[in-house]
């Protein structure tokens, strides 16, 4: 029931903009375009579920966007219109954030970087490889099959909103086991975690190879939605990191629900919905990021002030 509560602001705030967008745009009522909004939204959700296990740990993971630009612009090149070379390029692109991911984990744990240092590192790594493999434009095509997760159906469902599925039922599975409780263990008191058996290091870092295979899928899904180019992922880590936040997970980590996360995203894509249903400017997007991450963290910082004057 705790939980439960904790849940209900952001359901209702997702309530309401999505009313608003019906009253805006009454085909959103019609199942087809209901099924647009999710499809659009999946990548996100699932970027934010990955997000999600990092920052419950007491993390950061910045490299997420650039990594979601590295899989679309490596596919492109190394698929150029094959059927055939489209399945083993999945099992790489795969490997590839589960890689970025460990090596995000181990610099972290390991040597005791901070993971904004950590991840904003990786986040520039990557970036400049795909700029200097690329020149800045990138070369190459997807394949029929690798875009039909991003943009065909199967039946009256899109790939996309099936692999959100998946992917959203895989990752409250994996908080209801012993690995989520160790998880809200490490991001609540790492000490005391530490203390009672907990292996903290290797929690966070199997914590950032989620992060780094959910950001492979969600390269996956946007690269078949969007298409090739080298600014897909742009600023899809801080679009993560709000949609986090703004489901009421901790920054300090040690505390949120998975499912407010994933309900986070659909609230932020929601909104960019309803303010280009009115014209209003995407350059805004970057503005409204802020002002919820600066509205949350400074309702983090002073609710402390706010015990004390109880007491």
């Amino acid at each position: 029931m705790r939980a439960l509560r904790s849940m209900g602001p952001i359901f209702l705030v997702l309530a309401v903009l999505l009313a608003l967008i019906a009253v805006a745009n009454p085909f959103f009522l019609e199942p087809a375009g209901f099924l647009a909004f999710l499809k659009r939204a999946a990548p996100l959700v699932i970027l934010a579920a990955g997000q999600y296990f990092v920052i419950v740990s007491g993390e950061f993971d910045l490299s997420v966007g650039s990594l979601v630009t590295v899989q679309v612009v490596v596919a492109a090149r190394l698929i150029d219109g094959s059927e055939p070379a489209t399945w083993p390029v999945l099992a790489l692109l795969v490997a590839l954030g589960l890689l970025v991911g460990l090596v995000n984990g181990v610099i972290t744990t390991g040597l005791r970087v901070p993971s904004f240092i950590t991840t904003l590192g990786m986040m520039l790594v990557l970036s400049g490889a795909v700029f200097l493999w690329t020149g800045g434009a990138p070369r190459g095509a997807l394949s029929e099959t690798f875009r039909m997760f991003g943009r065909k159906d199967l039946g009256p469902v899109p790939w996309s909103v099936l692999v959100l599925l998946v992917a959203g039922a895989a990752a409250i599975l994996l908080m209801r086991s012993d690995f989520g409780k160790r998880l809200i263990a490490t991001g609540d008191n790492e000490r005391a975690a530490g203390l009672s058996g907990v292996r903290v290091g290797r929690t966070r870092v199997l914590a950032f190879v989620v992060s780094g295979l959910a950001a492979a899928v969600a390269g996956i899904l946007l690269g078949g939605f969007a298409g090739v180019s080298a600014q897909v992922g742009q600023g899809l880590e801080f679009q993560a990191i709000t949609a986090v936040v703004l489901g009421g997970v901790a920054l300090g980590g040690g505390r949120g629900s998975v499912v407010a996360a994933m309900a986070g995203a659909f609230t932020l894509e929601a909104l960019f919905t309803l303010l280009n249903l009115h014209g209003v400017s995407g350059a805004l997007e970057y503005a409204v990021q802020g002002v919820i991450i600066a509205a949350v963290a400074m309702g983090t910082v002073r609710l402390p002030f706010r015990r004390a004057a109880r007491v």
